[in-house]
């Protein structure tokens, strides 16, 4: 049976702004293993649109940003929106019924899928679908931004505490 694990990097003052701060070489590495061994991604419209950028390659990536997006083209992907008509290859549009989907998605795959957006998993931890929430804490104060936590925070359970990088480090938390 999958589980559903919500993801993403924060700054010390609870941020996922992506475009104000990178993961460094250590933290990336961390992400790309991650990824080749995750049964796919579920995301909402916005962070889809974000990372679709990688279904074309560009001119200016290094090697690290082509391998990310090979291994990004590779895995299933699942889009949880009510707008989008259409999505790219390796992507499934999920609409309707969101709950059981997934909850059938869950029976059917063995593995990790990852969580890759702060409303969907609100969403989604609400519905109780999240099985396990990893912040990877960043030392860096943003004042700004999208929260980790969309909403209210559900109740938590510390499981672990990893140093993932010289100045990184993941909490990783499941429902109480």
């Amino acid at each position: 049976m999958a589980k559903l694990v919500y993801a993403l990097n924060q700054s010390l003052d609870g941020y996922i702004d992506h475009m104000a701060f990178r993961p460094g070489p250590g933290v990336f590495r961390h992400f790309m293993e991650l990824m080749r061994e995750q049964a796919g991604s579920l995301y909402g419209r916005r962070m889809y649109e974000i990372m679709r950028c990688r279904d074309d390659d560009e001119a200016d990536w290094g090697e690290e940003e082509k391998a990310f997006a090979i291994a990004w083209r590779g895995q299933p992907k699942w889009v949880v929106s009510n707008t989008l008509t259409e999505v790219g290859p390796n992507v499934t549009l999920l609409a309707d019924d969101v709950e059981a989907t997934l909850g059938q998605l869950k029976e059917r795959l063995v593995g990790e899928i990852e969580v890759a957006e702060d409303v969907l998993a609100a969403n989604l931890g609400e519905m109780g679908l999240i099985d396990e929430y990893r912040l990877y804490l960043h030392p860096v104060v943003l004042g700004r931004g999208n929260r980790y936590f969309a909403r209210a925070r559900p109740p938590l359970r510390l499981e672990a505490v990893d140093r993932i990088d010289a100045d990184v480090v993941r909490l990783t938390y499941v429902p109480a």
